[in-house]
């Protein structure tokens, strides 16, 4: 199918060999012209990965150039990926133009001189990357049933994370509940404000291990909603029930804040206006190593920092669900690879990339 430039250039050629006349060539010439800016993206060239250097990378796709061919390999994408255009792109190609999009808050015209290819081109490609990545692989942030969350390394992290301070022996892990800031919607604005954080936003229910990587994310949920009705919501109690216990079978727990109930295996800080010395010692080191989760969400925004500009986050326009959840899945990705910050702390490694996707 001619695009509304070729078709514009044909109808120029017949005006010019007289064979349509002034009316129709006026008509047919308005009729062919986009309503949406034009880019000349003919003028650059086809997106070459191995023509850019590892800095090049770094900084545009958050990954090494030879880490995006692993990622790619990892991932599972196919050679080529077809769009419901009908547009066939190269795998690597389209996983770097998801990284690249998600990687700063730039609009598809930004993208031009890199790919060659026009703003349409480039949306439908992330889009369907994104529900490639959502659908393969956004079980591992749904199901405790990992192989690196065995029964052993549960008791590591448990360990790891005494080790730092922490009162409690049996903690592995830490959950918590962000909110992600939303442009001001033009339709249930209630729903979607949090009183709290005083914005319009979704919210997500994160588990995350010593490790660094993210164990369970649930959402997305409205904005409004209580940390402790995404729990009952998420079904984490019982998933725990079943697989949060050492080798010789003593429960394990997380640790979250005031907002959750207290349970075998999920614990918080004492509450009350009144705490004994010892209450407000145990509170104070459980919180220095609480912070952790903290830096994992920091990450999320750090290095996809589209996820930050909420200004283009649009619900009803956009799956701003599904964007943050694939962010979730490549920064975990991230973290086997270069490790993080909260695997540094805890001294404990992250599995390496082949065993996190394909164990």
């Amino acid at each position: 199918m001619a695009t509304f430039r070729e078709a514009r250039e044909a109808l120029l050629f017949a005006y010019l060999e007289e064979s349509i006349e002034d009316t129709e060539f006026t008509l047919l010439y308005d009729l062919n012209y986009s309503q949406n800016y034009e880019f000349p993206y003919w003028k650059y060239g086809c997106f070459d990965l191995d023509a850019m250097t590892d800095d090049e990378c770094k900084t545009e796709f958050r990954f090494f150039k030879n880490d995006v061919y692993l990622l790619g390999e990892v991932l599972q994408i196919p050679d080529l990926i077809k769009c419901p255009n009908g547009i066939i792109v190269n795998g690597i190609e389209a996983l770097s133009v998801l990284l690249k999009r998600f990687s700063y808050p730039c609009r598809y015209a930004d993208m031009i001189p890199r790919f060659g290819r026009p703003v349409a081109q480039l949306s439908m490609i992330t889009n369907q990357m994104m529900d490639f990545i959502f659908n393969e692989y956004s079980h591992l942030l749904a199901d405790l049933r990992q192989p690196w969350l065995s029964t052993h390394n549960l008791s590591n992290f448990a360990a790891a994370i005494h080790e730092r301070g922490a009162p409690l022996e049996n903690c592995w892990g830490f959950i918590d509940g962000t909110v992600r800031p939303l442009c001001r919607p033009d339709q249930n604005q209630r729903v979607l404000y949090n009183g709290h954080k005083r914005v319009h936003g979704i919210k997500f229910q994160s588990v995350v291990a010593p490790n660094g990587l993210i164990a369970s994310l649930f959402g997305p949920v409205e904005g409004r909603r209580h940390d402790s009705g995404m729990l009952a919501d998420s079904g984490l109690l019982q998933n725990l029930s079943q697989h949060s216990f050492a080798p010789d079978g003593t429960p394990l727990c997380l640790y979250g804040d005031p907002a959750y109930p207290l349970r075998v295996h999920l614990q918080g800080p004492f509450k009350g206006a009144r705490l004994t010395p010892e209450e407000q010692q145990f509170n104070k080191a459980m919180s220095q190593v609480r912070v952790s989760v903290e830096w994992i969400f920091g990450d999320i925004l750090n290095y996809f920092s589209f996820l930050d500009f909420k200004k283009n986050l649009k619900i009803g326009l956009s799956p701003i669900g599904k964007m943050y959840i694939v962010c979730a899945i490549l920064r975990n990705a991230h973290s086997c690879l270069y490790q993080s910050s909260t695997s540094k702390f805890f001294g404990i490694n992250p599995p390496q990339i082949q065993e996190y996707f394909n164990p």
